[in-house]
This record gives structure tokens, sequence and C-alpha cells, in this order.
């Protein structure tokens, strides 16, 4: 029987190179496992997965009295949800959810991947279905039901904006035409455009790009702009869907500097759904955490930042 042939030196060294590539990944992914972030933000020695979250968080779930929420709105709530259900088609999200957010306060909603917290902004601006349960704004005499109004009535005659995740500037408008497109609900045009100058005035960085399309803005410039846009109908209650998503953490900082200053110098309520739960709740007042459509944890945010069993699931350790 012929021998065989010995394999050329090329392939010997082929097939050593191929393999010493193989153990370098497989090192890199057991290195990049052990430093993998926790849920949200932080490290963990070990991947948690969302279902494992879930059963932890429903594990140290505590009972919250409404006197509980309402003390934390500081006595009178300016945004109340009353045993909400709601959800999408047929299908419920929320189930019983009860909110206190007092006048010029900030919340956080923090939780894993389906707990329910953009569907509570959707609810509250009327993007889904609501199938039991109410939704008030104002205090005292002022306090009105605004559960079953439109998302344009809730705009403009409840002043409740909604800040969409990344990418909802329209591309091919250049931002002054964005910030003109906030104002759609105003009587008259020129009351947009004057708004619209006032925004330039209060940011330079979008005034030197008026004219620029909003195509070719960086992230952080895009956001700023989609921020901006909710401003044109002077809202008094911001929901906010994930400000940083998709940004560097220097315009992370500028979006959340904006938003303290929307808060604690316009005098705006702010209601925020963020997956980097440390950044949010040290910006929050209040903090949520929702487990499958209930609230699991509240408090302050200070109190949450402190609370280990949130960060062992959310912070981090």
């Amino acid at each position: 029987m012929a021998d065989k042939k010995k394999p050329k030196k090329s392939a010997v060294k082929k097939t050593k190179k191929k393999s010493a590539v193989k153990s370098k990944i497989k090192t890199k992914a057991k290195t990049t496992e052990k430093a993998i972030s926790g849920y949200a933000a932080g490290s963990v020695d070990s991947v948690i997965s969302v279902e494992d979250v879930n059963r932890q968080a429903k594990a140290i779930a505590e009972d919250i009295p409404i006197e509980r929420l309402e003390k934390l709105a500081d006595g009178e709530a300016f945004i109340s949800i009353e045993n909400l259900t709601a959800g999408y088609g047929k299908m419920e999200i929320l189930h019983n959810l009860n909110l206190r957010v007092g006048r010029k306060q900030s919340l956080c909603l923090i939780g894993p991947n389906g707990a329910g917290k953009s569907t509570i902004l959707h609810a509250i601006f009327g993007f889904n279905t609501i199938f039991s349960g109410k939704i008030f704004i104002g205090e005292g005499a002022n306090r009105r039901d605004i559960t079953n109004l439109s998302p344009s009535e809730k705009l403009s005659q409840s002043g409740i904006a909604y800040i969409l995740q990344d990418k909802s500037v329209f591309p091919g408008m250049t931002v002054e035409e964005n910030l003109w497109m906030g104002g759609f609900l105003k009587d008259k045009p020129a009351e947009a455009k004057k708004v619209a100058e006032e925004v330039f005035d209060k940011y330079p960085r979008l005034a030197a790009r008026r004219k620029h399309l909003a195509k070719v803005l960086s992230g952080g410039e895009r956001r700023l702009l989609e921020i901006s846009r909710a401003l044109v109908m002077n809202p008094e209650v911001l929901l906010v869907d994930e400000p940083s998503i998709g940004l560097e953490p220097r315009f992370i900082d500028m979006v959340f500097e904006i938003l303290h200053d929307l808060q604690h110098k316009e005098g705006k309520t702010i209601i925020m759904v963020e997956q980097n739960a440390k950044k949010s709740l040290e910006f929050a007042d209040l903090g949520y955490v929702l487990v499958s459509g209930e609230v699991a944890i509240a408090g302050t945010g200070d109190e949450l930042l402190a609370n280990p069993k949130v960060g062992q699931l959310f912070l981090g350790g």
C-alpha cells in the first residue's frame, strides 16, 4: 500500500495558526464573560438571565401601601395612576399598578426587559390599551382624569410630552424644521417658530446647526434635538424613554445635565425609563423597580442606590 502523502508545511502552519486563533478567541470569550456587565450597569462575576432577574426581583418585592407612594410624592401627587391594568391588543402587561409623582419631581423606572417600564409611559400618553384603572394629572380642584384622552389631547390640553427613544428625528429635515414640527399642535405656525428661537437661544449647539439636516448630527446632538422639540409645546410633564441609549459617555452626561436643568430650573415633572439604573437613580428623586407589570420596590433614588438587593440585581453589586 502506498504511503499517504504528508501535508505540506504551509498547510501545517495554517492549521496551527487556526488552532491558535480559536484558542485565543475562547480565552477572550471567557475573560469577557467574567467581566460582563450585570443587568443594566456595573459588573458581576456571572451572567444573569432575564428569567433569573425576574425570579430574584420577585423574591425581594415589598408590600407597598398607597400611603407610602403618596408620602414619596410629598403628599399630593401631580401625576397619579390608580389600579391600572394596561397592555397591547388583548395582552395585559401592567396589573393593578399604582404610581404617584409630585409636581417638579423626577421618577425613574427600572427593571428587567419586559417588566412594563415603557408600557407605563405609553399608558400615560395614550399609546396602548387600558383595560381598567385611571390616570390623573393635577392637584386639588385642578385634578382631572386623562385616562382616555388621545396623545394629541394629552400634549395640547394636559401638557404631557413624550420623548421617544433614539432615531425619532426627521432626518431629511433641518434642525430648525424639526423644531417647528414640535409645535404642530399650536394654533399658528408663527408661535412654533417663536418658541424655536427661544430653544436656539438656550442651546447654542443647536443654533449653530439650525440649517443642517438632522441626519448629519452626532448622537448627542440628535438627542438634544429630540428633547428640544418636545419643549416647543411648553409641557409640564416629560415622559423620557431611554435618554442615554446609543450615546457615548460624554453625551450621556450632557443629556442628564439638560434633564436636571429642566426639572430644577424650569419646574418640569419627569418620568423616565432608563437601562443605566445607577445613572438614573443618581439623577431621580424617586425610583420604582418593576417586575412582571407590578411595582416590586419603591423609594427615593438614594434609598434604591443604597439597597443591597437592588444593587445586586441592577447596579452590578
